[in-house]
């Protein structure tokens, strides 16, 4: 039922952006309509289909989620399959992603959300032990932390930021006794909290090892044939560009070899 509150949720979001974005389109609001576009755009199975080939051709291994993106990624990190999740998402920690890597761009450069403002950042790593033990609370006490201010499967609350959820989760042991502070604030979650907290500590997500994932990006070669043909014959892009990325990727993996994920650096942290 969560998810499909969730999905429809979600959906409503678009839709408003959408009649944003054409507002500010109508009105010559070029920055104000880029920012609703992004927002508004969704993802289809075509789409997604699409993606991996592309993926298939570069030799680029992927894991299908069969439900959060994030979550799958934090088990895979939580397992040791792969040595951290990427990503600017916090949920990560939510599903208890043990490293979590952000700010990774190419340019060392990040747009500032609804400003037309960029500002340098570096890498940062951040590890799940060490959040908790600066914040001095559990990895449930998270998961009701980031429920009070806000996740993808249910709405924060006015007037509880982070300051004040964090001070109610230290005072308090289980999911229900945070429901009865809320309760005491005259607020109430719109949705089943026990039931967004088992999103998080139960996600579904797909097993796999250390090992098979290394079989499969072994195994994974690009074709630079059918890259060609996938980007410029279907999709019309231009060839020349096309066949020196390809070119660039094949030499790339080339000189990887059969490297061990286990020889990568910071694998046996």
């Amino acid at each position: 039922m969560l998810k499909v509150h969730t999905i429809e949720a979600r959906m409503n979001k678009r839709r408003q952006a959408l009649e944003e974005w054409n507002k500010a389109l109508s009105e010559g609001l070029i920055e104000e309509a880029r920012q609703y576009a992004m927002a508004s755009t969704s993802i289809n199975k075509e789409i997604v289909n699409s993606a991996k080939e592309l993926l298939d051709y570069m030799g680029i291994v992927y894991i299908q989620a069969p439900s959060e993106g994030e979550a799958q990624a934090a088990k895979m990190t939580k397992d040791g399959a792969v040595y951290a999740s990427a990503s600017q998402d916090y949920d990560l920690f939510l599903f208890g992603a043990s490293v979590v890597v952000r700010n990774i761009a190419i340019s060392g450069r990040r747009k500032l959300p609804k400003k037309n403002v960029y500002v340098n950042v570096s890498p940062e790593r951040i590890l799940l032990s060490d959040l908790l033990k600066k914040l001095g609370i559990s990895q449930s006490q998270l998961i009701w932390l980031g429920m009070l201010v806000g996740t993808d499967f249910n709405e924060g609350f006015d007037r509880i930021g982070p300051k004040t959820a964090l001070k109610i989760v230290k005072e308090c042991k289980s999911i229900d006794e945070v429901v009865q502070r809320v309760s005491q604030l005259g607020k109430s979650f719109e949705v089943d909290p026990k039931e967004v907290e088992q999103i998080f500590e139960n996600p579904e997500v797909v097993e796999i090892t250390k090992e098979e994932l290394h079989k499969k990006i072994t195994e994974a070669k690009p074709n630079k044939e059918k890259i060609i043909r996938f980007m410029c014959d279907i999709h019309g892009f231009s060839e020349d560009r096309v066949s020196k990325f390809a070119d660039t990727l094949v030499s790339i993996r080339s000189k990887q070899g059969q490297k061990s994920i286990l020889d990568w650096p910071g694998s046996k942290q």
